[in-house]
């Protein structure tokens, strides 16, 4: 165990929009250190995204984010020799970090032409409370609920 738990990094809001948050979900999609070719794909999509739905791309990308992230989320748990799925709730750091990572796991999954195209077709459907990442946040709240009974064996450290 480490004596002192380490500082949170200080995030440079993006250049855009001058939010933190679209630098954090930058940061997890870019790949091989390639940040401004991870920005441009972003801002490719949101450009697309406010071109499709006419309304605020910021917006639209925080309510997709939002309708993403799991409120519970199961852990496994051994318990004299059983291994138990426990609901647990999520400190809201984990909330973001899981949406972001769904919400770009889901987009490069997608079918279509570029990642920004993919990224922009997952946000719209995300927003309006469709698409394969809300499935996931779905069927995450499902196995919650069906493991409900075993709450009680939450780890209380």
């Amino acid at each position: 165990m480490r004596k002192h738990k380490p500082k949170p990094r200080v995030l440079a809001p993006d250049p855009r929009y001058n939010d933190t948050m679209v630098t954090r979900f930058v940061n997890h999609m870019m790949w091989e250190g390639k940040k401004s070719v991870a920005f441009s794909i972003f801002y490719d999509a949101m450009d697309i995204v406010k071109e499709r739905t006419n309304e605020d791309e910021l917006a639209t990308w925080k309510k997709a984010l939002n309708n993403v992230m799991p409120q519970v989320e199961v852990r496994s748990r051994r318990i004299g020799g059983a291994t138990f799925q426990i609901p647990t709730e999520l400190p809201a750091n984990r909330k973001i970090s899981i949406g972001i990572k769904w919400l770009i796991k889901y987009s490069r999954a997608r079918a279509g032409k570029g990642m920004a195209e993919k990224l922009a077709a997952e946000v719209i459907a995300a927003s309006k409370g469709e698409g394969n990442a809300v499935k996931k946040r779905e069927d995450t709240h499902k196995m919650a609920e069906s493991n409900r009974a075993f709450a009680h064996y939450r780890y209380r450290g």
